[in-house]
């Protein structure tokens, strides 16, 4: 590394105010969803939004990079595909079925458990954790099961939403898993495309296969604002900053959005929806966020120690 290395990177106010879009954004996200979904079908949603986005990310890279950016093997755009499917068609599809039976904090905090199923597939791959991940894993997954049972409170149609959110965190953590398994485009934003065309057209196939249609005349104004929102800040402004961080910020620190935005639907749930979250939920979510939070830790940690120290990143 060059020793002046240190010199171009980006300083303390660039990076928090990526990781501060990145929290709030994301976080948000959650109510977005649930006020596009009062009067628009949830998977057709989900299609007009990663459709919409990965059309004008596309233009955006083409404008930019050119033809070049957007050119992959046959095989980065399979893998891209797939992905999309995991993460957008089925994790965040279901994620809006789910909010049409639960609040949308009471979703945030399910889907937190995201960075859990990552341990357990981690484990599954022999790559074995340090104990204190494992601890943390144990701890977020019991808050898993109490906030399921809290969830639950509202009867038959509750018990669905929390079943539907956890098959959506699964399908998140398969797809997370698999993203740095499998030959993925070199440039993760045309990546981002692919994923959001094939998980967005698939969306649109799912929606209309299950009945779903869209009348354009019934869609209040805030359902497409909303929408509006989860296009340009969900799914271009607040991806661009997260892969931006990724590039010039410890992942230790870019982590901490697993247990922040949680925290953030939670509260613009109950600001702005004016949703009841008892104290069961509280308690529930805030295990949850404590065993999330000493995975990320002790995971940050443990590369730390695992990196070689470079001097010119030291003073």
């Amino acid at each position: 590394m060059s020793p002046h290395a240190h010199d171009r990177r980006p300083g303390p106010l660039l990076v928090w105010g990526a990781l501060a879009i990145v929290y709030v954004v994301w976080g948000s996200t959650y109510l977005g969803i649930r006020v596009a979904i009062e009067t628009m079908p949830p998977l057709l949603h989900g299609s007009l939004r990663f459709l919409a986005a990965g059309v004008v990310l596309a233009l955006v890279l083409l404008a930019v990079k050119g033809r070049q950016a957007l050119r992959v093997t046959r095989r980065e755009f399979l893998s891209a595909a797939l992905i999309g499917l995991l993460l957008l068609t089925a994790g965040n599809g279901m994620v809006a079925i789910a909010e049409q039976h639960i609040s949308s904090g009471l979703a945030a905090l399910l889907v937190a458990s995201v960075p859990l199923w990552l341990v357990i597939f981690r484990t599954a791959a022999r790559d074995r954790p340090p104990l204190l991940t494992l601890a943390g894993v144990l701890i977020g997954f019991t808050g898993v099961a109490l906030l399921s049972l809290s969830g639950n409170s509202g009867g038959a149609t509750s018990h669905i939403g929390v079943i539907v959110i956890l098959l959506a965190s699964l399908s998140w953590s398969v797809g997370s898993f698999l993203s740095g398994r499998i030959t993925m485009p070199r440039d993760p934003f045309a990546a981002s495309v692919y994923e959001m065309l094939a998980g967005g057209l698939a969306l649109g196939v799912v929606g209309l296969a299950r009945g779903e249609r869209l009348d354009v005349t019934a869609v209040s104004g805030h359902s497409w604002l909303a929408l509006a929102y989860l296009i340009v800040f969900g799914s271009l402004i607040a991806f661009t900053s997260y892969a931006w961080l990724l590039g010039n910020a410890p992942i230790s620190l870019v982590a901490t959005y697993a247990y922040v935005n949680p925290v953030v639907a939670v509260a613009l749930g109950v600001a702005v929806l004016n949703e009841r979250v008892t104290t069961p939920i509280l308690a529930a979510g805030a295990v949850i966020v404590l065993g999330v939070a000493l995975v990320v830790s002790t995971e940050s940690l443990r590369n730390r120690r695992a990196r070689t120290p470079d001097p010119a990143l030291t003073d």
